[in-house]
């Protein structure tokens, strides 16, 4: 009898970012369906949601629970260094469990947020040296890089990198920056985001005529811009509402979205700014929620990564406020990359004669994003026909004809 594959899922899950969470279930779909024997549990950030949402046990990723917390008191100060000790032997404890340990998708290399070097960055570490030290085999899967100014972070990101037994990157640029900052990536590919093997509603339209879906973001720049995070996340807040209410002027009822718990504060705001019946706000609980109200808008236009998927995987014309290269490659990839407007300089204007050109096109746009998404599910059946033979060759059907024909 063939011994159950253990197989660990690890990462910032559960933790009110549904772009992770939707990552996450994209990989389980895929072990539920191609490894049904697998016996899988977690290691995250918000366990109790895991193991209610996906039906499998978890484990707190912190040791210390006020990991992501503001240490302002001694006490505070010396258990977050405990736990940075603790953590070792509970990570190491927990890979050495594993044959394999899956990281899904995210943005697991890169700083396009404010992000410390002993923060998430060393608990992938952690994770990836373990590995390496008792032979579990770590796979960074579909996930975002970025190239990191911050010697730390970078050090420990790079070192994280080049521990792993298997890389794939969500985009070309995220494969060039692992590569750039000193990693040999010459066998690792690049596959589209894992979001997109979600499930697709069936239905287009259905929302009040002239919908336009605005997803909002609590955003105050990256990791290189915490002098003037305050002045960015203002020019970002005034230039968004400033767009929603010429929406609203104009007759058009407005949808506002979000990707992440904080982001409710940026939503709270433009409703106390605009205070109009067309302006509501979606509750969404997965991706799969946001796929649905971007699928019956009109029109999206979007800040969080993960949003712009939803809708360009929906195949609803798509604006994108962009913070980040990987915006501006996925728009790209989508043959929409005429329309990404610079989240940081949001300019009222501007983004509504751009989203004015969007809509003129948007039978057309329409047609590009359904040719697209056929190419997409295309390439992430190659991504996970990959993923079996790199971590579960025993499980490959070409492997296992190899082996019949060469006893």
């Amino acid at each position: 009898m063939r011994t159950p594959l253990r197989v660990g899922v690890f990462g910032l899950l559960g933790s009110g970012n549904l772009g992770n969470d939707g990552s996450l279930e994209a990989v389980l779909a895929y072990l539920r369906s191609e490894h049904p024997d697998a016996v899988v549990d977690a290691l995250c950030g918000g366990p109790e949601v895991v193991s209610a949402r996906y039906g499998i046990p978890a484990t707190r990723l912190h040791w210390y629970r006020g990991e992501y917390r503001t240490a302002s008191r001694l006490g505070s100060v010396a258990g977050k260094g405990l736990g940075k000790l603790v953590d070792v032997v509970r990570t190491a404890a927990w890979v050495r469990r594993h044959d394999v340990v899956i990281v899904p998708g995210m943005g697991v290399l890169e700083a396009t947020l404010p992000l410390r070097p002993w923060g998430f960055p060393y608990s992938l570490f952690l994770l990836c040296a373990s590995g390496r030290l008792f032979g579990t085999k770590v796979a960074l899967v579909g996930v975002g890089a970025a190239a990191i100014r911050d010697r730390a972070t970078r050090a420990l990101v790079r070192r994280s990198a080049r521990l792993a037994a298997y890389r794939s990157y969500r985009d070309t640029l995220s494969r060039d920056a692992m590569r750039e900052m000193g990693v040999d990536t010459a066998r690792d590919e690049v596959h589209p985001d894992l979001a997109f093997a979600l499930p697709t509603p069936a239905s287009g339209p259905s929302g009040p005529s002239g919908l336009v879906c605005v997803g909002v973001m609590d955003f105050h720049g990256g990791n290189d811009d915490r002098a003037r995070a305050e002045e960015i996340h203002r020019r970002y807040l005034d230039g968004t509402t400033r767009f929603v209410r010429a929406l609203v002027e104009d007759g058009r009822p407005v949808r506002l979205l979000t990707g992440d718990a904080c982001d409710a504060t940026v939503v709270a705001a433009i409703l106390d700014a605009v205070d109009s019946p067309l302006v509501t706000a979606a509750e969404a609980a997965s991706l799969a929620d946001l796929t649905r109200e971007t699928a019956a808008a009109d029109t999206v236009v979007a800040t969080r990564y993960h949003n712009l998927v939803c809708a360009l995987k929906a195949g609803t014309p798509t604006l994108a406020l962009s913070y980040a290269a990987k915006s501006d490659a996925l728009m790209a990839r989508m043959g929409l990359d005429a329309y990404c407007h610079p989240a940081r300089e949001v300019d009222a204007d501007r983004l509504l004669e751009q989203f004015r050109e969007l809509e003129k096109r948007s039978a057309e746009l329409r047609q590009t994003l359904a040719e697209r998404n056929r190419l997409i599910a295309r390439q992430l059946r190659d991504q996970f026909a990959a993923l079996t033979a790199a971590l579960f060759p025993a499980h490959d059907p070409a492997h296992a004809r190899t082996r019949q024909e060469n006893p």
